[in-house]
Parts: structure tokens; sequence; C-alpha cells
């Protein structure tokens, strides 16, 4: 029997980093893409924040699994609770609200960000008001993630 090998090796320094959701972060895209290597299930990429971002509390509509290559920084929960996190660390962070997050970069971060989903619509988050804990999310990120199209169907 023949089999066709689908094996794929990546090198990361063959992926572009681009600017993240938020000031301070870059994002490179290493599997799940299109321009890298699409896969059914699976998205995978590497964070880099520089020391002081701050990324705001915010959620996802997907579960999250960070795990930390080094760097050092303090997760804050939706109840304002405290993780000092570093290398080795996995911040495990549930779809919705409840999974609500927020990073304050301490020394140069670097993590890997896997997602079980490869649709950029449903890889977007939404930042929540500490004090009225609604959420929002810019039209101009709805409109990156493709989630929303404002084309005439007619």
């Amino acid at each position: 029997m023949e089999v066709e090998s689908t094996l794929r090796v990546i090198n990361e320094a063959d992926c572009q980093g681009q600017r993240g959701v938020t000031e301070g972060q870059t994002y490179k895209r290493l599997v799940g893409c299109p321009e890298v290597q699409a896969t059914d299930r699976i998205r995978l990429g590497r964070a880099s924040y520089v020391p002081g971002t701050v990324e705001q509390l915010h959620w996802h509509p997907i579960e999250a699994c960070y795990y930390v290559i080094s760097g050092h920084a303090t997760v804050r929960d939706i109840n304002g609770r405290e993780y000092e996190i570093g290398p080795g660390s996995i911040i495990y962070a549930p779809a919705g609200i409840a999974g609500a997050h927020e990073w304050e970069v301490k020394e140069g971060l670097e993590l890997l960000d896997i997602r079980a989903t490869t649709e950029t619509d449903r890889k977007m988050q939404f930042t929540v008001d500490k004090k009225t804990r609604r959420s929002y999310i810019d039209l101009d990120e709805l409109a990156r993630r493709e989630a929303i199209s404002f084309k005439s169907h007619y």
C-alpha cells in the first residue's frame, strides 16, 4: 500500500509577525491559517509582549490555552484574582465571560497561543468594562476578523 505523507514541518523564522490585538504585542501565525499551514481544527500562534504591555480584561467566544515560553506577567481573572506566570505556566481560559482575563507584562513575555478552531471570526476577543462587566468589540476588529461585512448583498 502506497501512502503519501501529509506531515509538515514549519520553521517559525519563516513566519511573519504582525501587530497583535494590543499595543506592545506582536503575533505570528504558525499553524492553522492559509498562509502557513491550513489545518482542520487547530490554530497555533506565538505572541510576544514588550515589558509594560497591558492587555485589558477580555474574553473569547472559544476556549483559549496559552503556554508561557519565557518572561513574566500577572494575569487577572474576571474577579480580580491575580496569578503570577512565568516559563512553563499554562493558562486555560474557557469560552465566555467567566474565562475573562487580562495580562500585565512585567518582563518580555513569549507564549504559544492554542485555539481549537481555524475560523478567524471565532478567534476574536471582547473587552470587558470592569465596573459594569458589559462587553464590547470595535467594528474595525470585527471587520478585520471577517465577522462583519458592510457590503451590499443586492
